[in-house]
């Protein structure tokens, strides 16, 4: 494809435990697996998408020119049934506020009020980037389902895991150990296909 090397590979979150997750599952790639944190101060790529994928692409993109790097970016979110499909592509700042994960936390469960427990199915999808700083090279998906419950139970996750139960395991996204969440969920699904592109790649 006449590509150097991508020695570098720009995880692009501000999110240390979304790194986390994301490096383990990358493990083994030949490539050099650096967080946005590594190259100063970079401004955050807005998120102006009317979907996930608009979000995913632009912020990849976004950060691989201001790293001068590969870089991979996700955009995630919660599609709750009961709500026609919201929080969507707002999940992050649902509450008002971008990446609290509390007040997103209590929106939901006032958004669900009232609505039968039944209808609280519900998924979350990742669609996940990679771009040069010219362009975008790949889009990968990745869904997980489950239900909304309103016991949350966890520690291990963030955003909405603690909330989000899985029925054939009987826990939460945030009950689960990392190895086991990265083997299940949607962001380790559209990471797995992406792995897969960028041995190729690479």
């Amino acid at each position: 494809m006449g590509y150097p090397m991508a020695r570098t590979l720009v995880i692009a979150t501000h999110n240390r435990k979304k790194f986390e997750e994301m490096a383990a599952i990358l493990a083994g790639l030949p490539a050099d697996l650096r967080s946005l944190a590594d190259f100063g101060t970079v401004p955050p790529v807005p998120e102006t998408g009317e979907t996930l994928e608009d979000n995913a692409r632009a912020k990849a993109l976004g950060y691989a020119r201001a790293t001068g790097q590969w870089a991979l970016a996700d955009d995630s979110g919660l599609e709750v049934d009961a709500l026609g499909g919201a929080p969507g592509v707002r999940s992050s700042r649902w509450g008002g506020e971008q990446g609290n994960d509390r007040r997103n936390n209590e929106a939901l469960m006032k958004a669900l009020a009232g609505r039968p427990k039944d209808s609280w199915t519900g998924r979350f999808r990742c669609v996940m980037a990679l771009a040069t700083p010219e362009k975008v090279l790949f889009v990968t998906e990745g869904v997980c389902e489950g239900r909304i419950t309103d016991s949350p139970a966890g520690s291990n996750g963030f955003g909405y895991d603690p909330h989000f139960w899985l029925p054939e395991l009987g826990r939460t996204m945030a009950q689960l150990p990392a190895e086991e969440k990265n083997r299940l969920s949607h962001r380790a699904k559209a990471l797995a296909a992406m792995k897969d592109r960028l041995e190729k790649l690479l």
